[in-house]
């Protein structure tokens, strides 16, 4: 890189209910990455209290970074339309606005979830040349199927995860990619089972430039094997074995994706340390398990195990009570 293009852009987006995960996400990072020549982070509030803000803006600062405070405010009222997020938090729709809330200096940037670790150096990431693609990210193949068909894709096309972005924000300026989405997003009545996910991947496609897994590595992908992937999606052959067995060696980026969430009390992830020691180095050190799912994380850790020895098992079940799990946690924030 050269020039303005040596500074590297981080987007998160959060409310207050994710900060302290952001926090670990965010320290990981910095951590891993003092060689780069200049961060800046920007993060998407979503109502975020000033307090958190705060705390992350010194969590930066003690790195020698900046990080810049964007209010999205009320999400909903960017939307022409009403929209029905299936229970998953609204905060991951700020994501999409992000050409429109940044600064137009601010031409490339790296989107990250805050439920990511970051272990290892991401600039040969931000360096990747998007080949006249508007996002690079990592390929997802355990989607279920009637997800891709909601949004018009073919079993055997690429489906990508949002957790990990690296975005082309003066393409998505230039071509009026958020007006795209957001056409997308209501041509499917604002209610889509992935909502941002499957909004990129609907109005993106054939757009997204497919990256090494090592960049967003999902942790329940440690108990299936090349193979499997591959078979359920033949667009994965593009990923290739080598590259995957890589990714299970050293992440760059790992991804709590799915429910055996690190934070949770009785829960069996792998990668759990990695949280809880760049937890520990922030201000919400002290934040406590979750509680009230310990038995379910017993059963989870069992569903993991099944997945080496039979993992077409383990996908049925998955297939069959996916979409319950997602509408009740609906159902329990319509309550609240």
């Amino acid at each position: 890189m050269s020039g303005k293009e040596r500074r590297i852009n981080i987007i998160y987006a959060s409310n207050d209910g994710y900060a302290g995960h952001l926090a670990a996400s965010l320290c990981s990072l910095l951590d891993n990455n003092r060689q780069a020549e200049s961060i800046d982070i920007y993060l998407l509030s979503v109502g975020m209290c000033g307090e958190y803000q705060e705390r992350l803006k010194d969590l930066a600062a003690s790195f020698g970074r900046r990080l810049f405070l964007v209010e999205l405010g009320d999400l909903k009222a960017r939307f022409p339309y009403k929209i029905d997020t299936r229970g998953f938090d609204i905060s991951a729709m700020g994501r999409l606005f992000a050409p429109q809330v940044l600064p137009v200096s601010v031409e490339r940037a790296l989107y990250l979830d805050c439920d990511t670790i970051v272990c290892g150096s991401i600039l040969p990431l931000y360096e990747t040349k998007l080949k006249g693609c508007l996002a690079g990210m990592v390929m997802e193949p355990t989607v279920y199927r009637e997800m891709k068909e909601t949004i018009g894709m073919r079993p055997e096309e690429p489906y990508f995860n949002s957790g990990m972005i690296l975005m082309d924000l003066k393409g998505w300026r230039r071509e009026g990619v958020v007006e795209k989405l957001l056409d997308f997003y209501g041509a499917h009545a604002g209610n889509l089972f992935a909502c941002d996910q499957d909004t990129i991947n609907g109005a993106l496609k054939g757009r997204i430039l497919s990256v090494s897994p090592r960049y967003n590595f999902f942790t329940n992908y440690r108990y299936f094997s090349y193979e499997t992937l591959e078979r359920l999606c033949l667009a994965y052959k593009m990923v290739g074995r080598e590259e995957f067995q890589a990714a299970k060696r050293s992440p760059a980026v790992i991804h709590y994706l799915g429910d055996e969430r690190p934070w949770i009390r009785g829960n069996h992830n792998h990668y759990k340390p990695l949280y809880k020691y760049y937890l520990s180095k922030t201000p919400w050190r002290d934040l406590p398990p979750a509680e009230g799912k310990f038995l379910y994380m017993q059963l989870w850790w069992c569903f993991n195990q099944m997945t080496r020895v039979c993992p077409g098992l383990r996908l049925a079940i998955s297939r069959k009570l996916g979409m319950r799990v997602i509408d009740a946690r609906k159902t329990r924030k319509e309550r609240k």
